[in-house]
C-alpha cells in the first residue's frame, strides 16, 4: 500500500469562497430505527461469516445480560447514525460501575471476528468500537460518534454478582438525502430493481456534510468518488447544492500552482489533503461541467472556471509536443485498485476526455483563446495515441512495450470518444471477444462503472446489463443492503488494505447504477 506525504506544499486559501461555502445550508433528515433481533455465529457453518437469528428483539422488553456475557443485535439494515442505550439495573442495587465494550460491524465478519485479529495496512483505529463505563443506573447514552453498521455487538465486560443490567438500543439516523426522493425503477426485473434501491441507500447514506467516500471509512470528500455521486445525485435526490458546496470546498485551498487537492477534510476546518492524483485533478474539470450542464449556475462556473484551467496547467508539463503523456514513477494517478495494470493508456484517456470537457467550459466562459489552445493538445494526444497506442492487428489499444491488454485502457480511450463510432465499437467487439485470461479486467465499481458507461455510451446495452446484474447483483446476492467499496466475484473476502475487515461497506464509487439506468433508459 502505497501512500503520499508532502508536507512542503504550501497551500493558497480563497477567502471568498469559503465565505461562500459558509453562506450554503445543508439540510440533514433524520430516522429512527430499532434492532430486529438478536444474532450469532452460525455453528460449524459452510461460511464463516454467516450469522443466524437466535431471538427476537422487544423494543418495550429491551435486552437483559449478566457480566461477561455477549450478544450480536441486528439491526435488520444499514444504518448510519448515532446510537442510544437506555441501561437500567436488574436484582440488587448496582454496587459495582457497568462495563460495556460496544464493537459495530457493516458486515459479519466485523462482529464474528475480534478486532485484536485485525492485520491490514490501514489504521485499526478505523475499526468501529467503544469502551463504556456507567457509574450510576439507569442512565441513557447518547453515543457521539456517529456510526455505520448493522449489527452490534455488546460484551459486559463486567458488572457485579449482585445485578444485572437491561439494554433498550435505538440509532438516529443522519443523511442530506430526503429519503422521501428515492425513486422507483419501472421494471418487472427485481434484481434490476433491487440493485437501483441499493444503490440510492448507498448515495443517501454517503450524503452528509459533504459528499463522504465512506460513512465508516474514510469519512471525507473525495474528487474521483464526487463525481460520481453527483452524477447519481443528479439523477435522483437532486440535492445540487451540496454538489456546488463540496466543489467550493476544493477550490477554496490550492497549491501555490492552482492544483486541488485528491481529497479534504472538513473537521475541525477545511483542511485540504497532501495527496495529489493526476487523474482526480483533472475530474474537478469534469465535475465542474455536469454540474453546470445541470443547474446552469453561472455565478459558479464563473468563480471555478478558474481553477478548473488550473488542473490543465499544473500538469501540461508532464505532455511532451509529441502528444505523449509522461507518467511519473509512484502512486501519481489511480485508475483502478490494480496492481498488474500499466496506467499509461488510461491517463491518456483520462487526458483527452478532461481537455474535451474543459474545451465545453472555455465555450460556455467564450475562452476563444483556450478553446484554439485545447483544440491543438486534443489534436496531439488523439494523433499520438492512435499512432502508439492502437493496435491495427487486433484491433484494440495495446502497450507496446508489453503487449498488455486492459480493460481501463480501452474504457477510457473510448470514453474520450477518439477515432470514429466504428473504430469504437470495434475497439468493443475484440475485446469482447478476449478471453479473461489475457485481459487485465476492472477490480473496482468505480472502475466497473466507467467500463460499463463505456458500452452503453457505444450501444453495447445487452452486454452492459450482464455486468451490472453478475458485479453489483453479486454483492446484492452476497447480502449488501449498500454497495462495497471492493468486491473481487472470485474472493468476497479480498482487500487492497490486507483485511476485509477495514474495507467500507457502503461506498460512495458504487453508487452510480441508478445514474446508468436512469441516463440510459435501462428499463
Amino acid at each position: 500500500m502505497e501512500f503520499q506525504t508532502n508536507p512542503d506544499i504550501r497551500f493558497i486559501t480563497n477567502e471568498a469562497f469559503e465565505a461562500k461555502i459558509k453562506q450554503i445550508e445543508i439540510e440533514m433528515y433524520h430516522e429512527q430505527v430499532l434492532p430486529k433481533r438478536i444474532v450469532a455465529a452460525a455453528p460449524e457453518s459452510a461460511s464463516a461469516n454467516e450469522l443466524v437469528e437466535v431471538a427476537g428483539y422487544d423494543p418495550g422488553e429491551g435486552i437483559r445480560m449478566d457480566r461477561k456475557e455477549q450478544v450480536i443485535v441486528d439491526f435488520g439494515e444499514h444504518c448510519v447514525g448515532r446510537v442510544s442505550l437506555a441501561i437500567t439495573s436488574l436484582g440488587s442495587p448496582p454496587d459495582a460501575p457497568a462495563k460495556l465494550r460496544l464493537s459495530f460491524g457493516e458486515t459479519p465478519v466485523e462482529v464474528i471476528r475480534s478486532f485484536d485479529s485485525y492485520k491490514g495496512e490501514l489504521s485499526a483505529s478505523w475499526l468501529q468500537e467503544e469502551l463504556l463505563t456507567i457509574d450510576v443506573l439507569p442512565e441513557t447514552l447518547e453515543l457521539k460518534r456517529r456510526y455505520a453498521f448493522r449489527y452490534l455487538k455488546i460484551k459486559v465486560v463486567d458488572t457485579s454478582p449482585k445485578y444485572q443490567i437491561n439494554l433498550k438500543l435505538s440509532c438516529t439516523t443522519e443523511s442530506s438525502a430526503d429519503k422521501e426522493k428515492m425513486k422507483r425503477l419501472e421494471t418487472d426485473d427485481q434484481l434490476l430493481q433491487e440493485i437501483d434501491r441499493v444503490s440510492q441507500k448507498t448515495l443517501m447514506q454517503c450524503m452528509q456534510d459533504v459528499f463522504e467516500d465512506g460513512p465508516k471509512r474514510d469519512r471525507r470528500l473525495w474528487l474521483g468518488d464526487l463525481r460520481l455521486q453527483a452524477l447519481a445525485n443528479y439523477a435522483t435526490f437532486g440535492a445540487n447544492d451540496l454538489v456546488k458546496k463540496c466543489l467550493y470546498l476544493f477550490a477554496a485551498q490550492t497549491t501555490s500552482e492552482g492544483q486541488v487537492s485528491a481529497n479534504v477534510f472538513i473537521e475541525p476546518r477545511l483542511i485540504p489533503d497532501d495527496t495529489f492524483l493526476a487523474d482526480y485533478s483533472l475530474f474537478f474539470i469534469d465535475t465542474l461541467l455536469d454540474y453546470y450542464r445541470e443547474t446552469n449556475d453561472k455565478e459558479t462556473l464563473n468563480d471555478l472556471y478558474a481553477t478548473a484551467v488550473a488542473q490543465m496547467r499544473v500538469l501540461e508539463d508532464n505532455i511532451l509536443p509529441t502528444g505523449e503523456v509522461v507518467v511519473p514513477q509512484g502512486w501519481w494517478a489511480f485508475i483502478d485498485w490494480n496492481e498488474p495494470l500499466n496506467k499509461q493508456i488510461a491517463i491518456h484517456g483520462i487526458f483527452i476526455y478532461s481537455y474535451k470537457r474543459l474545451k465545453e467550459l472555455a465555450l460556455h466562459m467564450a475562452d476563444n483563446q483556450l478553446v484554439k489552445e485545447l483544440d491543438d493538445k486534443i489534436q496531439a494526444l488523439e494523433q499520438y495515441a492512435l499512432n502508439t497506442y492502437y493496435n491495427e492487428e487486433k484491433g484494440l489499444f495495446v502497450d507496446p512495450a508489453s503487449g498488455q491488454i486492459a480493460i481501463p485502457s480501452q474504457t477510457w480511450m473510448l470514453l474520450a470518444e477518439i477515432g470514429d463510432g466504428d473504430l469504437r465499437r470495434n475497439v468493443l467487439e475484440n475485446l469482447l471477444a478476449l478471453d479473461d485470461e489475457s485481459v487485465v479486467g476492472c477490480n473496482s465499481p468505480y472502475m466497473y462503472h466507467h467500463y460499463v458507461e463505456v458500452l452503453l455510451q457505444e450501444g453495447f446495452r445487452e452486454e452492459a446489463v450482464r455486468i451490472i446484474k453478475l458485479y453489483w447483483g453479486g454483492m446484492v446476492e452476497n447480502g449488501a443492503d449498500t454497495f462495497w467499496e471492493v468486491y473481487y466475484p472470485e474472493d468476497v473476502t479480498f482487500s487492497p488494505y490486507g483485511d476485509e475487515m477495514i474495507n467500507s461497506y457502503c461506498h460512495a464509487w458504487s453508487c452510480t447504477p441508478c445514474y446508468l439506468f436512469r441516463k440510459y433508459g435501462i428499463v
